[in-house]
Parts: C-alpha cells; sequence; structure tokens
C-alpha cells in the first residue's frame, strides 16, 4: 500500500475506521468503486461480464454450487474463460455441495478447470467438520471483485417465463485497491483447503477507481471478528440501523448492542425471512424477538419466497455486505468474507432498498399488556423507556401490515416444545426396546467424542493456538 494510500486511510483520520480496522485484522483501502447488486439475475449478469472480461485468471468461491440450470450457466461461462486461457480456479465447500454430483465438477475439471473441494466430512474429526467455507466471491485479474450472499442455483436466478421470482439477495461489484487484498484472501483459503498456491504472481496493488473506503472483514473460525465489526458499527450509529439477515440468532453481545441503540432513540429495524428454507433457524429467530421489540427495535418479516441478504446500512455512510449471518455458527465456526464499505454513494442505494423490501414485508409489533386497574401506579414498571415516534415511508404506510409476537412467537415455541418432545419419545423408545445396542452406541460415540477432543487439544497446541 503506498504512503499516501496509508495516510489517507490512517488510523488517526477516525476513530471507528481504527477500531474497525483492528476488529477486522485489515486497515481500510480507499480509492474504491463499489456498486451494489440486488439481487440474483443482476449478480448472475455482473459474474457473466466479470468471465468475459478476464484475460489472466478468475477466482470463484462458493458454499452452494448446485448442478442445475443455473450452475450450467456458471460452469459454462467459466469453461470458456478456460478455453481462451484464462486460469480459472473454483473452491467448493463439501457440506454446502453435497448434493452436487461428481459429474458437474469432472465436466470442469475436464474442461481445464482446477477444482478444489473444502474440508471434507471425516468422522474421525467432527470438530473440524463443523468448519465450513462459507464465502461467496468471484474475481478476475485482481482489477475486479463480486462478494455477497448468493449462491450458485436456480433460487437465487428464480424463472421469468414460469413466473418464479429469484431469492432476494444482495451482493456489491468492487474494483479498485481493495481487490488485490480480496485475491490474497482467497489463496490463504483455498491454501488451508489443501490447495497449492497459483504458479502466477497476485498483484500488490491496483489504480483507484472511486471514493469508496472499504474493509475487509474475513472471519476465521474462532477469531469472532464479525461479532466485533457489527459490534461496533451498531455502536457508532447516530441516527439509524438497518439490519437484513437470512438466519438470525444473534449472540448477546450483538443483541445487547441493538438493544441499547433502540433505547438511546436510534432508528434500528430489522428484515428476517418469513419463509425460509431452514425453518429450525427462523424459530430460534422468533423466540428472541421479545426482547429486541421491548427494547424499541422494529421487526419486520419478509413475504416473498426467500430473502438471503446479509446487509447493515449504519446512517447514510457505512454499508457491510457479505456473507455471514448474525448467528454463532456463521460469526464463530465458518471462513466468511464481509466488506465493510465507507461510502455514501452505496449506503444510500442501499437503504433505498431495504425500505423498498418493507413494503413486500410484515412488521411485528407487540400486543399491549393489560394492567389490572386496582394496582397502583408503583407497580408500573418505572423504568421502560418508550422508543420516539419514527415517520414512515408513503411506500410502509400504504404496504405495511402487522400482526402481533405473539401470534409468531407463539408458534415458535410450539415447534420447539414438540420437537423435544418427539425427541425424548423417541430416545426413551429406543432406550427400553434396545437398551444393550443402545449402551454400546452410546459407549462408541463417547470414546469417539473423547478421542476427537483429544486430537483437537494436540493440534491447537501444535499449532500453538
Amino acid at each position: 500500500m503506498s504512503a499516501r494510500r496509508d495516510r489517507e486511510a490512517g488510523p488517526v483520520r477516525d476513530p471507528l475506521r481504527r477500531a474497525l480496522d483492528r476488529a477486522a485484522g485489515l486497515r481500510g483501502i480507499p480509492g474504491n468503486d463499489v456498486r451494489p447488486l440486488t439481487d440474483g439475475p443482476e449478480i448472475f449478469g455482473a459474474i457473466e461480464e466479470l468471465a468475459a472480461q478476464a484475460e489472466r485468471w478468475i477466482h470463484f468461491e462458493n458454499y452452494i454450487i448446485r448442478a442445475d440450470a443455473t450452475g450450467a450457466r456458471v460452469a459454462e461461462l467459466l469453461l470458456a474463460a478456460a478455453r481462451r486461457g484464462v486460469a480459472v480456479r473454483v473452491l467448493y465447500d463439501a457440506l454446502g455441495c453435497r448434493s452436487t454430483p461428481r459429474r458437474f465438477w469432472r465436466h470442469l475439471r475436464h474442461g481445464g478447470v482446477v477444482v478444489q473441494r473444502f474440508n471434507p466430512l471425516s468422522p474421525l474429526h467432527p470438530f473440524r467438520s463443523f468448519r465450513r467455507n462459507h464465502r461467496k466471491y468471484v474475481a478476475a485479474d485482481g482489477h475486479r471483485a463480486i462478494v455477497g450472499g448468493f449462491c450458485v442455483g436456480n433460487e437465487w436466478s428464480g424463472d421469468a417465463r414460469r413466473g418464479v421470482p429469484p431469492w432476494r439477495d444482495t451482493g456489491v461489484d468492487l474494483s479498485g485497491p481493495a481487490v488485490p487484498a480480496l485475491e490474497h484472501g482467497f489463496v490463504r483459503v483455498w491454501r488451508a483447503g489443501g490447495g497449492a498456491a497459483p504458479p502466477y504472481a497476485l498483484p500488490g496493488e491496483a489504480a483507484e477507481r472511486g471514493t469508496a473506503v472499504v474493509h475487509l472483514v474475513e472471519g476465521i473460525p474462532g477469531r469472532w471478528n464479525l461479532a466485533r465489526a457489527a459490534q461496533l458499527l451498531v455502536a457508532s450509529a447516530a441516527e439509524r440501523v438497518w439490519i437484513t439477515d437470512a438466519y438470525l440468532v444473534g449472540p448477546t453481545v450483538v443483541v445487547a448492542a441493538l438493544a441499547s441503540a433502540a433505547r438511546d432513540g436510534l432508528d434500528v429495524r430489522l428484515l428476517a425471512p418469513g419463509r425460509t428454507d431452514l425453518p429450525a433457524i427462523r424459530t430460534l429467530t422468533r423466540v428472541g424477538y421479545r426482547e429486541l421489540l421491548d427494547a424499541g427495535v422494529r421487526i419486520w418479516e419478509w413475504r416473498g419466497p426467500m430473502i438471503h441478504a446479509k446487509t447493515m446500512v449504519v446512517d447514510d455512510r457505512w454499508l457491510k455486505v457479505g456473507s455471514s449471518n448474525l448467528n454463532p455458527s456463521s460469526l464463530a465456526a465458518n471462513f466468511e468474507l464481509d466488506v465493510v464499505v465507507e461510502d455514501r454513494h452505496a449506503a444510500r442505494p442501499a437503504a433505498r432498498q431495504f425500505l423498498s423490501d418493507l413494503g413486500n414485508a410484515v412488521e411485528i409489533v407487540l400486543r399491549p399488556r393489560l394492567v389490572a386497574r386496582r394496582l397502583p401506579p408503583a407497580m408500573v414498571p418505572a423504568g421502560t423507556v418508550q422508543p420516539r415516534p419514527r415517520a414512515a415511508t408513503a411506500r410502509e404506510l400504504g404496504q405495511r401490515a402487522a400482526v402481533t409476537l405473539r401470534h409468531v412467537a407463539g408458534g415458535a415455541r410450539r415447534s420447539i416444545a414438540g420437537a423435544v418432545t418427539f425427541a425424548f419419545l423417541g430416545a426413551g423408545a429406543l432406550l427400553v426396546a434396545l437398551p444393550r445396542v443402545m449402551a454400546y452406541g452410546l459407549a462408541v460415540l463417547c470414546f469417539a467424542l473423547a478421542g476427537a477432543a483429544a486430537r483437537h487439544i494436540h493440534e491447537r497446541r501444535h499449532l500453538g493456538d
């Protein structure tokens, strides 16, 4: 990084930027052009353009790559680049792509694409199997990159001819000095998955293209740097924090930061899926609504097929986009990739998109609790803070509906209680019917977990971590 760039993004200029630098482990990089991408068709259109323009290499990394029409379209883009002499590398997660047939990867390899599987599942390493590569990223030549929450599948493309809308997702199209840093991050994860370093030299710098300062926040298992970055962004907000999250099960520090900001009178809003591909996660999300609503956070649930975006807009200045969800698995166990963009030209369109999304969402509200008239005023909690009223947009007033928390959370509690009931009934029935088999099975499980824990401790000591 040049001395001029180092001075422009230096830690003395802005305390929040300094804090994010330390949380992310990488200094903010100025001089970038950042363009938000708001759905699958727009994202795949940008990927097609990027692949067609690539001259030296393409790095492609994703958690889910399906062998459907969308996957075939992306595969053909990569194969066409490989036929032109472009070095193409694809890194996919073994768990996320468990249903993708091997012939799909063979087809890519036969066409000259270097394909690598990340962290194959193994019963001998159960703890390591929790470490997934959840990053979503594609870049070319060290000049342009696309980062976001998107995966590769028909869910993200939709089908206009059949009237099937795509999942709502978000990415950013980046060009400028942040791209070489992203490329080096890809190589680190590639090597962590067992691959050899590319034979070509990655660029150390790229020409400035715009005004955005970009912080690259790389999630590494056990580090929690993504949670720290989210906490700092919320704590720094002066007016608003608007969050869209696909699988929200917020850690305590993040929930506390959101609640504190709402109690201080900030406009804190959350948008979560109403329908989802993981109903268990939605149930856990709904159980946590009351604490946030009590603090004055406003919560909406999306009414479309699925909202898969992971974004945070803070005031008119900061935009966070990437692969990480606000849940412990994503923040602590996975390899993730987020970009925190300091740029009003990127944050304002993202804020407009958030308000547009609320037009297709239902707000969750608390039903007022009735207090018996015979109770004296002192019995009413005196410390309750009422959030200040906030003006709604015309779109919100015209299209917003509301349901009470009791209606939503009641179903969530019943789902959890039902699952627990059937699990214990099933376990009890097996213990009664097959006591010896179950005893041997539990013993084997205990020995296997003990051995895995011992290997984990040995590996951590060996790495000096």
